[in-house]
């Protein structure tokens, strides 16, 4: 009886097929995104609630929001064939710039010019536009939190008559949008966290298919 030879795996073959099979779980994966919009709810209904000092919440969040980005835009840096040195670089200037510029707004006597919704509506326009633009050039799952993000700032900062909230309010039928925003954020994240999770679904398959072209052309 003749035997059949299994060719043997190459130590690049070996390896990309450990880094397939031990790929983190979706759920491992989403979980972030989840726990962002989560935490950006919460901080919202604090600051529409008019809790004193529920600011300080949102310059907490800053850096966390910086430290998921650093970590989730692994990926993205993988696809675009990045040195991962230079994304590192890239985060850390990115955010630094904005966490500098939150720090002179406190010391140069800018803050005191402004009361704690003004102060708060600042905060989060800062942090939107930042992950908007960290989304654009390193981690595109955010794109759609960081305009999430842009919508509770409007709303903290047009508190009446707002017509982001009566475009929610119509759309989702939500009779009582312009004296329960709380209520319309909840949707809108909702929606976000939904469609933030079809973008990680597409960068995974992404992902997954580079490194399959990789193993292949390494054979």
């Amino acid at each position: 009886m003749s035997e059949t030879l299994v060719p043997e795996k190459t130590p690049t073959q070996a390896s990309a097929r450990r880094r397939s099979d031990h790929s983190m779980p979706f759920v491992l994966a989403a979980l972030p995104l989840l726990a962002l919009f989560a935490a950006a709810v919460l901080l919202f209904w604090l600051s529409e609630s008019k809790m004193e000092g529920a600011f300080r919440y949102w310059e907490i969040f800053i850096p966390i929001v910086a430290v998921v980005s650093l970590v989730s835009g692994w990926s993205q840096a993988y696809l675009s064939g990045n040195s991962r040195l230079w994304y590192v670089i890239k985060q850390a200037v990115h955010w630094g710039a904005l966490i500098a510029l939150l720090y002179v707004l406190n010391t140069h006597g800018i803050r005191a010019l402004m009361s704690a919704q003004q102060y708060t509506a600042v905060l989060i326009y800062l942090l939107a536009f930042g992950t908007v633009l960290a989304a654009l050039h390193m981690d595109f799952k955010l794109l759609i939190f960081g305009l999430f993000l842009a919508f509770c700032a409007y709303v903290i900062a047009v508190p009446t008559a707002n017509p982001a909230l009566a475009l929610v309010g119509d759309t989702f039928h939500i009779a009582d949008a312009q004296t329960n925003p709380a209520m319309a954020s909840l949707w809108v994240a909702g929606i976000g966290l939904v469609a933030s999770l079809f973008v990680l679904v597409m960068m995974r398959a992404a992902t997954m298919s580079k490194r399959a072209s990789v193993a292949r052309n390494a054979a």
